[in-house]
């Protein structure tokens, strides 16, 4: 998505809270994403910085959430090298009490007892009382808005969680006086040294004096097929989130997703963790769910989100990879497929390697090449590309001869109008290997091994 709000929010890591993060924020809409972050529990901690702190340490998964959230409502995001790091660390729960629960059960855990916490600070359940019951802390409340419950409360930290529900406060009184009378205080418990460090995290504080990296260049606004890769993940999540029609598998390794449209018919494989010149996409489509493929294309892990994006807008768009098995691919599904092209003012030449339209800098191009063109399963009759030439590639997208005129009518139209953003350049990246690369067969979109949703 093409950034369309005027905010940069630049999260990186708390200058003295072990796990809390920060976000800086700049641009003449700097408010809407702070308005974003603040209803996501962030607390403002100075003019354009808010602080995430939380009492289950998992600020940065949780900041992660919020950069996907901001990035897809077209705000740009920007992460640190050492919060990302964070962000990617597999750490679990020392002894923790629930063996039996995943990770993301863990985390589901932390996050109510999150809530709990925030409602307690934030006003919204007030404690009657606490007691001690030999192991850890319990508590009785009642939540203040209208038609709510009472609730007994039983555990600290990431570990509290509402035991049991009551009707009415006295209710609730009368059975946890039964069980604790004689260990009963009134109000709440004393903060335990984690709300302790999580609410002084929060708490107004001078940015100048904060540990932080040296000042990033400003973005730059490029055409889009020179713009920066993005976040694969994050575009495929948002996706789905969007298009109920296709439903989520994942290989028992985790390391590919499939998105499948409720017909079956076509097939969406991710495969994360690629390098740059590897197919990291491939999308394929079939006459029936049990029939061989009409077409398929396939795109490196260096193409831009904002062009892979538009390709899925396109695939969601009712039919939109519909084609006519056994048509030969004629004069005019290359005229309707380069038109925007060659509207646009992309020079158009003839060689030896098919026919190539190249963009007015010579920086990207789109290669036709009519010897593969009736041979239905060839995956580089169309070729997509921007770098230094067409046989060195920054990152490419090839497709067999039935892909639809209109998808890449469509593509195509994105490469000649659309904008994106790019750290500055110091000089030209050479990605050797690329071509070596697109030469391999296709991955075939099989199959998954397990469901998620």
């Amino acid at each position: 998505m093409t950034a369309s709000i005027d905010a940069h929010v630049r999260l990186d890591t708390h200058p003295t809270h072990p796990s809390a993060v920060q976000a800086h924020l700049t641009g003449t809409q700097a408010r809407v994403a702070s308005m974003a972050l603040e209803a996501a529990g962030w607390s403002a901690a100075a003019t354009n910085v808010l602080v995430l702190a939380r009492i289950d340490h998992e600020e940065p998964y949780w900041a992660a959430d919020a950069a996907k959230r901001l990035t897809a409502e077209g705000i740009t995001v920007e992460i640190t090298p050492r919060l990302q790091e964070a962000i990617d660390e597999d750490w679990t729960w020392p002894n923790y009490p629930m063996p039996w629960c995943t990770r993301s059960e863990i985390r589901e855990v932390s996050n109510q007892a999150q809530k709990i916490h925030d409602d307690i600070h934030n006003g919204h359940l007030l404690i009657h009382a606490h007691a001690h019951d030999g192991h850890t802390t319990v508590a009785v409340g009642t939540y203040l808005h209208p038609g709510c419950k009472s609730v007994y409360l039983h555990g600290e930290d990431h570990l509290r969680q509402v035991a049991d529900t009551f009707d009415s406060p006295a209710g609730a009184l009368v059975a946890f006086e039964k069980v604790h009378a004689a260990e009963m205080r009134p109000g709440p418990a004393p903060l335990t040294d984690t709300e302790n460090a999580a609410i002084a995290a929060r708490s107004v504080f001078d940015v100048t004096t904060a540990k932080s990296e040296p000042p990033r260049p400003q973005l730059e606004t490029v055409p889009v097929y020179l713009a920066d890769a993005g976040d694969h993940d994050a575009l495929l999540d948002s996706f789905l989130d969007a298009h109920g029609e296709f439903e989520k598998w994942r290989t028992w390794s985790d390391e590919t997703t499939h998105a499948i449209h409720e017909s079956q018919t076509l097939r969406i494989e991710r495969v994360h963790e690629t390098h740059a010149c590897e197919t990291s996409w491939t999308v394929a489509s079939y006459e029936t769910p049990v029939s061989d493929r009409m077409w398929h294309l396939t795109a490196t892990g260096a193409t831009p989100a904002l062009v892979l994006q538009n390709l899925l807008n396109h695939l969601a768009d009712g039919d939109g990879w519909d084609t006519v098995i056994g048509t030969p691919v004629g004069e005019r599904t290359v005229t309707t497929a380069t038109q925007p092209l060659t509207e646009a003012g992309w020079k158009h030449t003839l060689t030896g390697h098919g026919i190539p339209w190249t963009s007015p800098d010579g920086q990207a191009g789109v290669r036709f090449d009519p010897l593969t063109a009736q041979a239905p399963q060839d995956p580089a009759t169309w070729t997509i590309w921007a770098g230094p030439d067409p046989d060195r590639p920054t990152w490419a997208i090839t497709a067999s001869p039935h892909t639809p005129s209109s998808l890449l009518a469509d593509l195509s139209e994105s490469l000649t109008h659309e904008t994106g953003t790019r750290h500055p350049q110091s000089g030209h990246e050479h990605r050797p290997g690329l071509a070596t690369a697109l030469a391999a067969p296709a991955v075939t979109a099989s199959e998954p091994a397990s469901r998620s949703r």
